[in-house]
C-alpha cells in the first residue's frame, strides 16, 4: 500500500504545471494566499500586458523597488529569492497564474 501511495503521489507531481511546482508549492507556506499578490498586481498594473510583465521582472530581479508588497508586508516577509526558472517556464507560469485569477471574462 505504501509503495502505490508513493507511485501516485510521484505520478501527481509529474503532472503538476510549472506554476503549481515552482509557485503554489512555495506560496502555501505563507500566511497570504497567492491570489492576494495577484491582485495587488492588477490594482498597480491593470492591464494582462502589463501585470504579467511587472510580475516577470520582479521573479527575474526581485528587488524591493520593484515590489507590490507595502513596506510592512516587506519587513515581514522580504524580498523572495531570484526565480530560477528559465523564460519559457516562468511565462508558462505567468500566464497560468493570470488565466487563474483573471477578472477579465469572468464577471457576469
Amino acid at each position: 500500500m505504501k509503495i502505490f501511495i508513493m507511485v501516485l503521489l510521484l505520478v501527481a507531481g509529474l503532472k503538476a504545471s510549472v506554476y503549481e511546482k515552482n509557485c503554489v508549492s512555495c506560496h502555501a507556506k505563507l500566511p497570504i494566499n497567492i491570489d492576494k499578490f495577484f491582485y495587488r498586481y492588477l490594482l498597480k498594473y491593470s492591464s494582462g500586458i502589463e501585470t504579467k510583465y511587472a510580475i516577470k521582472i520582479y521573479l527575474q530581479n526581485p528587488k524591493k523597488e520593484n515590489s507590490i508588497l507595502n513596506d510592512a508586508l516587506l519587513n515581514r516577509f522580504g524580498v523572495k529569492k531570484k526565480s530560477n526558472l528559465n523564460e519559457k517556464d516562468l511565462a508558462k507560469a505567468i500566464d497560468e497564474y493570470w488565466d487563474k485569477y483573471k477578472i477579465i471574462g469572468k464577471l457576469k
